[in-house]
């Protein structure tokens, strides 16, 4: 193939647009040093790009695949998901059933009587209307 044209890269991939992004790609993988699949002849980079993609020389999957992590401003990293708060509480009650020690930062406040609920309960603010009628008694 002497000379490449749009026409013949258009049938391997039919999106203008996809065409022109992944020679571009190809083009810049060529420049950073990958290997050419086809002879050079002379050619740039983009034609040879285009050349390539037009005699599926080159993984088209790869390809795209290579121009998405390209385009791709924060890279994927797979992080654990964090436990849910109740989740956590769920844990330290059954250690506590077992005689472990809590994880650091977590502790349990027993109410042995029901005068630390009434304590707390006066304890906790009250909601005012407009008037300054307490909403809840």
């Amino acid at each position: 193939m002497a000379r490449v044209t749009v026409e013949d890269c258009v049938e391997k991939v039919p999106n203008r647009f996809e065409l022109v992004m992944l020679a571009a790609q190809r083009s810049r993988d060529i420049s950073a040093g990958a290997e050419i699949t086809v002879d050079r002849d002379n050619d740039k980079n983009p034609v040879v790009a285009l050349r390539e993609i037009a005699e599926e020389t080159v993984d088209h999957e790869k390809l795209t695949d290579a121009l998405v992590r390209s385009l791709q401003k924060v890279p994927e990293i797979d992080e654990p998901e964090e436990e849910e708060p109740m989740e956590m509480m769920a844990a330290a009650l059954s250690s506590i059933q077992e005689g472990e020690e809590l994880p650091s930062g977590m502790s349990i406040r027993s109410s042995d009587s029901d005068d630390d609920e009434e304590e707390a309960g006066a304890r906790s603010p009250r909601y005012d209307d407009v008037d300054g009628e307490s909403e809840l008694e």
